[in-house]
């Protein structure tokens, strides 16, 4: 027999309906995604209250080019996570934009004419040729030079990210994980600008090592001394999979939430549902999990202001 849920509920909201209480109504609602969304909410909810728990939480670096970088940044400042993994991106990103800005654009602009004013475009996100490459290329050689100069001739990605980390200011998501002892490991790091500046720093430093192997033994360290491990996932990619990948070593994850816009049709790992990982052995048979469909920028702001409203309760 198929068990039969509860009535579909109407949403209902006045004016005095708070963040929480919405998202209370979207869990009766049997809306589609909605449901996903307050399961999402109630998952990270008791995976972040759970004290047991190693807390990843693992990002493209492409949000961190828009105004997401700020809620990114809250949650690892508010100590919600242990672990970060993300992509070079999201370090390009995150020094470009504490030493200078980015500007407001759109999906429309004539690329022929932003390449012609020295201009990136990264979706709706314009970039400024100056503000991007030679500026992360003259921090990262700073940076890395005042290491050498110290004795320092092998790195970690985790150890990497502290180095920037440090250099930066109270925005950055990488000086709140410097600043609270939050590892945060780049797997794809040579993918992207800081990737490049610790390459062109080797040729002129034969010999400077990057260490991919202390990376793995941080990581193992983490996850062959956890009781219970939790993920929130947001966007697919390389992040995503090492997050799952590592949490297989300890027959996987015991909550998990994960954002995507991408579809499970192509057999991507983008798009693979979190029950899919069950199946590897990455999360848990028992596991709190739920992949929501949604595009992040729109909806995590919502998340992290009912989050907020939940924890100060509980």
């Amino acid at each position: 027999m198929v068990e039969i849920g509860r009535p579909v509920k109407d949403i209902e909201i006045d004016s005095n309906t708070s963040i929480e209480k919405i998202f209370e109504e979207l869990s009766q609602s049997g809306g589609f995604e909605s449901v996903n969304l307050s399961d999402g909410l109630d998952i990270l909810t008791k995976m972040i209250s759970d004290e047991k728990c190693l807390k990843f939480v693992s990002f493209v670096g492409a949000v961190v080019s828009t105004g997401l970088r700020g809620i990114i940044k809250d949650m690892i400042k508010n100590k919600w996570f242990d672990v970060v993994i993300t992509t070079c991106g999201a370090l390009d990103h995150d020094i470009a934009k504490h030493f200078s800005n980015y500007n407001e654009g759109s999906f429309t602009m004539d690329d022929n004419e932003l390449a012609d004013q020295n201009i990136h475009r990264l979706g709706n996100v314009l970039v400024p040729m100056d503000n991007y490459g030679p500026l992360i290329e003259e921090k990262m050689q700073s940076f890395l030079e005042e290491e050498y100069k110290n004795g320092v001739k092998e790195m970690s990605t985790a150890e990497i990210c502290k180095m920037i980390g440090k250099h930066m200011g109270e925005d950055s998501f990488l000086y709140w994980a410097y600043k609270n002892d939050i590892s945060v490991v780049v797997p794809g790091i040579m993918d992207g600008a800081v990737g490049s500046q610790i390459w062109m720093f080797a040729q002129n430093h034969s010999d400077f090592k990057l260490n991919l192997v202390g990376d793995a033994n941080l990581l193992s360290g983490y996850i062959f001394k956890a009781e219970k491990s939790g993920a929130f996932m947001i966007g697919g990619g390389i992040s995503k999979h090492h997050t799952l990948w590592w949490n297989q070593y300890r027959e996987g994850l015991d909550y998990a939430f994960y954002i995507t816009t991408a579809q499970e049709f192509d057999g991507s790992l983008s798009g693979a549902l979190v029950r899919e990982a069950i199946s590897w052995g990455k999360v848990t048979k028992i596991a709190r999990q739920a992949t929501l469909h949604a595009e992040v920028t729109t909806i995590l702001p919502f998340i992290y202001a009912a989050l907020l409203s939940k924890l100060k309760k509980n």
